[in-house]
């Protein structure tokens, strides 16, 4: 018996359940551990996420940099375009697209630490508190989550597992009944990890999809009914497309993801203040490299309550919300990266998804702070009345916006059909025992049970809901990933790469040795 799928399909099945018959209770239980989460482990969580950065940078450009995850002279599964494309599919897509004008306009309305809000001032440290929460720490997370993965899976050919790591990097820690018992109860964990934070997202989504269709096509910006429906459909077209598989209908909707994409931003750089946004897109390289390290340990201790209430709402939301999709993003892209090397990996996995994150804020902020500060004004209020349309309130200031707005739409219901077929794929192999091309069958009840999750955070109809459910698997996952992490670092010690054995060869005329590898 696979006890990982039985409790786990339990587990979600009841939790599912519970959001369908009692959505609020459900809700109110999940904001209930998320606050106390907040209060009494600020710290740690900050510290951790700080880690995995500096974790990731020391073995990308280490000597562990040219191992290759896979053979060492196994070439890459899918080519680089179509990597990256899906790197961003499963990880931020239709956050970045949510996101993109609310974060920068709410920072600059009301900065944190007693700062006056719609200010020159304030607008600059906008684009730093943005970048922070999206960037180096964000994409480090997820790096972890994968390479400790893809390493065993690819490079040593074990089972692409959460467990793995721990079960063979610590088989010396641990008893073999508790190191068992431990790797169980990783992989369930990991399991309801990824169902939250995939219910919260698909939630948040839904909400954005209906404000799409509401600017689109005049539909009820407020109606139950109509997320339900678009959550319906959504439900069909991803269990459709998990019936494929990785290399057909993720790579594919991930490639026409990332195509629109960029069209829509090139119209915003172009169709806006041009000029203007590249310049905020370099000052905001700049401030955030410089304020890296500051952010990287502020907690606001010493500042009024509001201020350390902001950084509980923000910047550790944020943080543990990547950690809830750590164990989904981390498989995937593990799946999709065999045949790099680990500094490759590095490279494209943290610092290339981090430049494109900022590019795209000082587009669609940086345009949405000009028409504050210099052009008609008025975004903020409408940001702040309906966080779920500030896209679309955002493109009425931009020609052609019943192009851009559907487009948009289309757009984001692609990501989140992108999105939950990767997680599904990805809960369907943590259940399978690491099968690669897990059963459709098996798929098709893991998104059923998504979806039924998410049905409850949607009755509430409320965006800060919808964030606590996403980080609430996050929080016991987070023993697991240390767990993890230790176990990796045991294992790559031990790769044949970096212990070669060397000796001595003297000649025979005395001159001085020469170290040849054995």
């Amino acid at each position: 018996m696979n006890i990982v799928m039985v409790v786990s399909m339990v587990l979600c099945a009841a939790i599912g359940l519970w959001g369908v018959f009692d959505p609020d209770a459900m809700t109110a239980a999940a904001q209930a551990l998320v606050n106390y989460s907040l209060t009494a482990l600020d710290w740690f969580f900050l510290l951790l996420c700080t880690f995995f950065f500096v974790f990731m940078m020391a073995i990308g450009f280490s000597r562990y940099g040219r191992i290759r995850l896979g053979g060492d002279d196994e070439v890459p599964e899918f080519s680089t375009p179509s990597w990256v494309a899906m790197l961003f599919a499963a990880g931020m897509g239709s956050g970045l697209l949510f996101w993109g004008v609310a974060e920068p306009i709410y920072h600059f309305s009301s900065p944190p630490g007693g700062m006056a809000g719609e200010t020159p001032e304030a607008a600059r440290q906008a684009f730093v508190i943005t970048n922070f929460h999206w960037g180096l720490q964000a994409w480090s997370i997820y790096g972890c989550c994968a390479l400790v993965i893809a390493y065993g899976t690819f490079r040593l050919g074990l089972p692409s597992m959460i467990s793995t790591p721990i079960l063979v990097g610590l088989k010396n820690v641990f008893t073999r009944p508790a190191l068992k018992g431990i790797g169980s109860v990783a992989d369930i964990l990991a399991v309801v990890a990824v169902i939250f934070g995939l219910a919260g997202s698909l939630a948040m989504g839904t909400l954005m999809v209906r404000s799409g269709m509401h600017s689109v096509f005049g539909t009820d910006s407020g109606s139950t009914t109509i997320s339900f429906m678009i959550l319906a459909a959504l439900t069909v077209c991803f269990l459709l497309s998990a019936s494929t598989g990785v290399d057909k209908g993720i790579k594919i909707l991930s490639n026409i993801n990332m195509i629109v994409a960029i069209v829509i931003l090139l119209v915003v750089l172009f169709g806006g203040p041009t000029a203007y946004l590249f310049q905020v897109f370099v000052n905001s390289i700049g401030d955030y490299l410089i304020q890296f390290i500051p952010l990287s340990f502020k907690i606001y201790s010493f500042q009024p309550p509001a201020s350390w209430n902001w950084f509980h709402g923000w910047t550790l939301t944020y943080l543990i919300w990547w950690l809830a999709w750590g164990p989904f993003v981390g498989i995937f892209i593990a799946r999709i990266s065999r045949g790099r090397t680990i500094r490759e990996f590095v490279i494209f996995v943290v610092a290339v998804p981090t430049i494109v994150s900022m590019l795209w804020f000082a587009a669609f902020g940086g345009a949405a702070i000009h028409i504050e500060l210099f052009g008609a004004g008025g975004l903020a209020e409408k940001v702040f009345s309906d966080v779920s349309a500030a896209l679309f309130a955002f493109f009425e200031y931009f020609p052609a916006t019943d192009m851009l707005n559907l487009l948009t739409v289309g757009l984001i219901f692609i990501f989140l059909v992108t999105s939950a077929d990767s997680g599904t794929f990805v809960i369907s192999m943590m259940t399978s025992n690491g099968n690669l091309n897990p059963a459709v069958r098996v798929k098709l009840i893991w998104g059923l049970i998504i979806t039924a999750i998410t049905v409850g955070t949607l009755a509430t109809g409320s965006v800060s809901v919808a964030k606590a459910m996403a980080i609430t698997g996050a929080i016991p996952f987070t023993i697991i990933v240390i767990l993890q992490m230790a176990g990796f670092v045991r294992m790559i010690r031990e790769d044949p790469q970096v212990k070669t054995p060397r000796t001595v060869v003297r000649s025979a005329d005395g001159t001085p040795p020469e170290r040849t590898a054995a």
